[in-house]
């Protein structure tokens, strides 16, 4: 099958005819909700706003104000990770859903959080600083008996590593064996013990054949040709059936465990993807896009076992010790699941954010869940998202962005830098000699250099090796660049390849 690259803002409109309909599936024996929910004003279908209430509290002004201020949020928190480059330190929405707070290691960048309607907060450490300590203990997992998980906090400005209950001295130990300063690790402890959340049992939606049994999981979100969801749910060339018994699809892509809890299934021509969400009570969720919302704000879930259920946004990019191996890149959040909801979509509003991963608890007495960034397996399988269209919030009239530091010719790009390189065989890294953190999806640019002057464009991203060159422009005239790739820390570097002069480089991240 051919992939298609992401298409966030365009509708993808379902084929007509179809003899079955793809959604989340139905308790066995059932058949699939048609009734689609109808925003209301904001674009929040009644179903999740009844759900925010029930699980968060909040009334349907209160909620659909605070899934609208979450997309403005993570605009703004990408735009200000470019800017300020190697001085982000992070970025979270308070306990109020409201205040978006900007962490930054520079006083001078300040300005640039406030003019942006954010409020800055001083830090000892960068995001990228604290990301590189994680991903030593990563390098040293295998040690890491003991320990439930570990994630970098930006609200604390450390790396939380998670201990079993007596065992705070081998978390300790664990952090000084990766090589990560004690003053920059704090230990907590929790008896819960995440792990993956299917049962290996029939008589529930989605059927998977796993080492000669079945396992039951839940579809996550609709992309052409198929279907994402949980890596764990099943191994590429596994076979699926759906909620009516009948042959599905296929298996063709999954991690688990390692860098990722993701798999993506490839439906066979009785099956119609579409753009909605089961939630279990005879409504079908819209999605109509997948704007990653910011730690701090709120986001529900569906799956076939328990429904729909809401809570907030804890923390990012973080590893989890299952019982299979450790797991990095997963989001924590406070909402509840159980066995069979793996795989199952979260939605902030109608902008979908991951699949279920695993966890610890259950909807009777409430536990922590994991979830899969659906972005990183839409950037890593080249998939598209099924969509029913509309684009983010438009923030309010009072934290209306600031004008572009330039008005070059790419002033149409989120962020801007002007340099100047003196001769050709020079090169420049931007933003301002740093790297950025990116969340995935797709990243744009755009360079322009003086008149008889050519300079090069590269895209890099941070690996293991250091960084390494993911998309480049290069030959003669301006330059134009679109990279779809997963989250991590890039920069862009500006190569004279004759001549010389001054540049304006503009670019945007997802």
């Amino acid at each position: 099958m051919q992939r298609r690259r992401i298409a966030v803002a365009a509708a993808v409109v379902a084929a007509a005819g179809a003899a079955v309909a793809f959604t989340l599936p139905s308790m066995a024996g059932t058949t699939p909700s048609s009734t689609t929910a109808k925003p209301k004003a904001g674009g929040v279908s009644p179903q999740i706003l009844a759900a925010m209430k029930r699980d968060l509290g909040l009334d349907g002004d209160q909620a659909t104000a605070r899934l609208q201020r979450a997309k403005w949020a993570s605009a703004v928190s990408a735009r200000l990770s470019a800017q300020t480059g190697a001085d982000f330190g992070g970025a979270w929405l308070a306990t109020d859903g409201n205040t978006l707070k900007i962490a930054v290691t520079d006083p001078a960048a300040e300005k640039a959080v406030r003019a942006a309607g954010a409020e800055p907060v001083l830090v000892e450490r960068s995001e990228q600083a604290l990301v590189t300590a994680k991903e030593k203990v990563d390098a040293v997992r295998s040690e890491a008996s003991g320990v439930s998980g570990w994630y970098v906090d930006v609200k604390t400005n450390k790396l939380v590593v998670v201990a079993k209950p007596g065992k705070v001295s081998t978390a300790k130990r664990l952090a000084r064996t990766a090589g990560v300063a004690g003053d920059a690790v704090s230990v907590v402890t929790s008896s819960a013990t995440p792990k993956p959340l299917f049962d290996v049992r029939g008589a529930d939606p989605y059927f998977i054949r796993v080492d000669g049994g079945t396992a039951r999981c839940s579809i996550g979100f609709s992309v052409e040709g198929g279907f994402v969801t949980a890596g764990h749910c099943g191994g590429v060339g596994a076979t699926t059936t759906g909620f009516n018994q009948q042959a599905q699809g296929t298996v063709r892509a999954s991690t688990f465990p390692g860098d990722a809890d993701m798999g993506f299934v490839e439906v066979n021509g009785e099956w119609d993807p579409r753009p909605v969400v089961n939630d279990f009570e005879g409504n079908e969720l819209p999605v109509a896009g997948n704007t990653e919302a910011p730690v701090g704000a709120a986001v529900c879930r569906s799956g076939s076992t328990t429904g729909t259920f809401c809570g907030t946004i804890l923390a990012k990019n973080q590893t989890v010790v299952y019982p299979e191996g450790p797991v990095t890149g997963l989001t924590r959040t406070d909402v509840c699941a159980e066995g069979g909801d793996s795989g199952g979509p979260w939605l902030s509003g109608d902008q979908a954010q991951g699949l279920t991963s695993g966890g610890s608890g259950d909807c009777t007495v409430g536990g922590e869940t994991f979830f899969q960034p659906v972005n990183e397996i839409l950037a890593a399988e080249d998939l598209t998202l099924v969509t029913s269209g509309g684009g983010a919030a438009q923030p309010p009239a009072e934290d209306a962005q600031p004008p572009a530091e330039s008005a070059g010719a790419c002033a149409d790009q989120a962020v801007q830098r002007d340099g100047t390189l003196p001769r050709a065989r020079t090169a420049q890294a931007q933003p301002d000699g740093a790297a950025f953190r990116s969340n995935a999806g797709v990243q744009t640019a755009c360079l322009t250099a003086a008149e008889g002057a050519d300079f090069d464009l590269f895209l890099q991203r941070l690996t293991d090796r250091g960084f390494r060159t993911v998309a480049s422009d290069t030959g003669a005239g301006d330059k134009e660049l679109t990279f779809n790739g997963r989250s991590g820390t890039y920069r862009y570097v500006v190569v004279a390849t004759s001549g010389a002069g001054a540049y304006n480089l503009g670019f945007s991240t997802p």
